[in-house]
């Protein structure tokens, strides 16, 4: 059976790293200035966490642990990718 708390901090992490980007959609947006270089970071440090939590609990996770933890690190992948994401550097061409 799925742990509240863990799907809890995925998705937490996700929707900080998405109001960060600009993802309207997201319920922590509204509290967020927009300033590229701190989304970017914060996205790729949620991002980082995510991929930890994803080392260190392999072989632990139920199904939809598993899946919603699947889904978190391939939005934020996806969404660090994407055409108009913040670059990683002020200078780095888009």
């Amino acid at each position: 059976m799925a742990d509240p708390r863990f799907i809890g901090l995925v998705h937490s992490l996700l929707s900080s790293a998405e109001a960060a980007l600009g993802e309207e959609h997201s319920p922590m947006a509204r509290h967020l200035s927009r300033d590229g270089l701190l989304a970017r970071r914060t996205g790729e440090r949620s991002l980082g966490l995510l991929l930890m939590l994803q080392d260190k609990t392999r072989g632990n996770l139920d199904d939809t642990e598993q899946s919603a933890l699947h889904h978190a690190i391939s939005t934020l992948q996806a969404r660090l990718s994407a055409p108009g994401t913040p670059p990683e550097r002020p200078d780095a061409p888009s």
